[in-house]
């Protein structure tokens, strides 16, 4: 086939790009900005446009489909030559789900845990020599790329993400999968540009539920009380299966699952959000055909995924993880795990608010006590992307009250704040950097490197 990405540059739709490449199908692309990661894996695969900017001229009907990417606007002149030509428009999912109609398909969705959930299933499919495509919202060590599509696999395994599939398609994205498997989290809302209270976000899981085919089997955190009604009204027509967290012990800093068998398990990751994770991603590969002992074999070498609790530099009295924590469920869990993990540490928390709805004041007082574990808290905001994304300012005042901690230490200069981290106490401490950005452009993996060679 031959397909052209508009919007070639984002971390899925890069992704895409290259396995269909490497599929054999002809594969162009545009973008009006590209950063790195995405700049160098396009130009290492021959995918990189030549000059950045959309041209009508790359648009023409030799092609056999377009695949339109968020990023790009409604009056995307590309766009608009494809709709006249009658090229056939693709969302993102709409093409996965296209390309895997005959398979069966497995979608891990949820406000927490669902990049964390589908990296865990996939590596213990791996692991087992088990042959699957996969889309999902992180680098997994093991794997080359985010996405893969093949014609062998008959299993499909999707992180679903509930925002917008497209600029000319409101749907959420994980509506378009209709998987035969599914797997929903937990309910934290989030994304208050799209969905704005709280119900309508929940009923973007309900309508997930619907959509799957009869017979299908649901399967859900038992904890989270909206999870367990949209099961029992969906129990007559789909199999539905809750999970709790998985039982285990810490020793020694180390996590070990205890299974029925009273065997211990040891662990790399750790956090009740991984226990609960763990319990899920269980269930599924027992759908999928893998035995309890070769489950708990192989999840034991799971390290889990970029930017979720990642490992960025240690000594024997000093740990720096970096996080891509940034809603309040999401921070309130990963502050606790550390903690939980190393309850000897001290724990230096930092979070930046980045994100459309962490920036809202409307929606700062959802923060309220999120941090309340951390012995030392910062968050940081940077003003110019507020402006950026035309938001009415907020000040650190009401950062620190919506927080409800007297003692947060409020930022708007990363600069200031990297330089007071780097003065903090480096002996029998913890830090954890928390952020769907970067601090404003801050090499975290440099920085935690520098603060272990002091």
């Amino acid at each position: 086939m031959n397909i052209h990405f508009i919007a070639i540059g984002g971390a899925a739709m890069h992704n895409l790009a290259i396995t269909l490449k490497q599929k054999g199908y002809r594969v162009t692309g545009s973008d009006d900005e590209i950063f790195e990661p995405s700049k160098s894996r396009l130009e290492l695969h021959g995918l990189l446009p030549d000059a950045f900017g959309w041209d009508v001229n790359r648009i023409t009907s030799d092609l056999d489909a377009v695949i339109l990417g968020m990023h790009a606007r409604e009056d995307n002149p590309e766009l608009a030559k494809a709709k006249v030509l009658g090229v056939k428009i693709y969302s993102y999912p709409e093409f996965l789900y296209e390309q895997t109609k005959n398979k069966t398909r497995v979608v891990i969705g949820g406000s927490h845990g669902k990049t964390t959930i589908t990296s865990m299933i996939m590596h213990v499919l791996k692991e087992n020599n088990v042959d699957f495509d996969y889309m999902v919202g992180a680098q997994i060590e093991g794997f080359d790329t985010m996405v893969r599509l093949s014609e062998s696999a008959k299993i499909a395994v999707f992180e679903g993400d509930e925002y917008l599939s497209s600029p000319i398609d409101r749907r959420p994205k994980f509506h378009l999968y209709q998987p035969q498997i599914g797997l929903l989290s937990g309910i934290a809302w989030d994304h208050i540009n799209v969905f704005p209270s709280f119900d309508n976000y929940v009923e973007q899981f309900r309508e997930f539920a619907r959509l799957m085919p009869d017979n299908g089997h649901l399967i859900y955190f038992d904890g989270d009380e909206n999870l367990r009604e949209i099961a029992d009204k969906n129990a007559s027509r789909l199999k539905v299966t809750g999970y709790n967290e998985h039982t285990a012990d810490v020793k020694n800093g180390e996590t070990r699952l205890i299974t029925t068998e009273g065997k211990h398990v040891g662990l790399t990751v750790f956090g009740r959000h991984n226990l609960q994770n763990i319990s899920g991603a269980h269930i599924i590969c027992q759908q999928l055909g893998i035995s309890d002992e070769d489950f708990y074999r192989t999840i034991s070498t799971f390290s889990g995924a970029a930017r979720r609790l990642e490992k960025l530099a240690e000594t024997n009295s000093m740990t720096i993880f970096r996080d891509f924590a940034h809603s309040p469920s999401k921070l309130k869990a990963t502050v606790e795990a550390v903690k939980q993990q190393f309850p000897d540490r001290k724990l230096t928390a930092v979070m930046e608010l980045h994100t459309f709805s962490s920036l809202k004041k409307e929606f700062l007082p959802l923060y309220k006590d999120s941090m309340e574990k951390a012995d030392t808290a910062f968050v940081y905001f940077s003003p110019h992307t507020i402006e950026h994304k035309k938001l009415e300012p907020i000040t650190t005042d009401q950062v620190r009250e919506a927080f409800g901690r007297e003692d947060l230490h409020v930022f708007t200069d990363s600069d200031a704040l990297f330089s007071v981290l780097e003065s903090l106490p480096h002996c029998n401490q913890n830090l954890l950097l928390m952020s769907s950005g970067t601090f404003s452009g801050k090499d975290l993996p440099g920085f935690a490197q520098s603060l272990i060679e002091e």
